[in-house]
C-alpha cells in the first residue's frame, strides 16, 4: 500500500469521532450528517475524504451513516450479509486504506443477525450457503446468538489482518477493530 502525502485522521481520532457520532445518534429522531447540496457538489469536485472504513451487514436496520451521525464522504462503507470477508471486500478495504488514507477499519456486526441465525440454526442452499459456510467457520459450535455475532466479527478481523500486510500498515497508524451494533437501542460496542 502506498503512503503518499495523504492526510487523514489517525485511527484513534477516527474511533473517537465514531463514538461521539453514535452518542448523537442515540438521542436523534432524524439524521444529523451533512447531506446538503453543497456537500454533494464539494465531494463531487474534490473527492471523498472518509475517516473510517466500516464493514457491516446488509441488514436494512443497520445504517452506518446514521449510526455514526455521518454525512456524505465521511465513511467508506462495505456491506455484505453477515459482514463476511472475501476478495471483493478485501480489495475495497485495501483501496480505502491505501488510496484514500483511511486509518481505521471497523468490522461491525449486529445482534439479531439473520445470516448468523441461518448459519447456526438452518442449512440454506443457493448462494446464501457461501455466506453461512463462512459464518460457520467463524462461530464453530457456538449456539448463543450474540456471542456468535461477536465471533463472526473477530473472524472477519482475522481475515483482514491475514490477507494483506496489515502489520506493516500498523506502523503507519492503520488499526482494525470490531464493533457490535444493538438493534434495540442503537448502541455500538467497540472492541468486541
Amino acid at each position: 500500500m502506498s503512503h503518499e502525502q495523504i492526510k487523514n485522521l489517525s485511527a484513534d481520532e477516527a474511533l473517537n469521532k465514531l463514538i461521539k457520532g453514535n452518542q448523537l445518534y442515540l438521542k436523534s429522531k432524524t439524521g444529523i450528517g451533512d447531506i446538503s447540496p453543497d456537500k454533494r457538489l464539494d465531494t463531487c469536485k474534490n473527492g471523498q475524504r472518509p475517516y473510517a472504513i466500516i464493514i457491516t451487514c446488509s441488514d436494512s436496520r443497520v445504517i452506518p451513516e446514521s449510526v455514526f451521525s455521518s454525512g456524505i464522504g465521511e465513511l467508506f462503507v462495505i456491506r455484505v450479509a453477515g459482514n463476511v470477508m472475501d476478495d471483493h471486500q478485501l480489495g475495497s478495504v485495501e483501496y480505502a486504506a491505501s488510496h484514500l488514507g483511511v486509518k481505521l477499519i471497523v468490522v461491525m456486526g449486529h445482534n439479531h443477525c439473520g445470516a448468523v441465525d441461518a448459519a447456526i440454526n438452518h442449512d440454506p442452499d443457493g448462494y446464501i450457503k457461501f455466506i453461512t459456510d463462512e459464518i460457520r467457520i467463524a462461530v464453530g459450535d457456538e449456539t448463543d446468538e450474540e456471542e456468535a455475532c461477536r465471533l463472526n466479527v473477530r473472524h472477519s478481523i482475522a481475515v483482514i489482518e491475514n490477507s494483506f500486510s496489515i502489520h506493516d500498515e500498523e506502523a503507519h497508524g492503520l488499526k482494525v477493530i470490531g464493533a457490535l451494533y444493538h438493534l434495540e437501542d442503537g448502541v455500538v460496542d467497540f472492541e468486541v
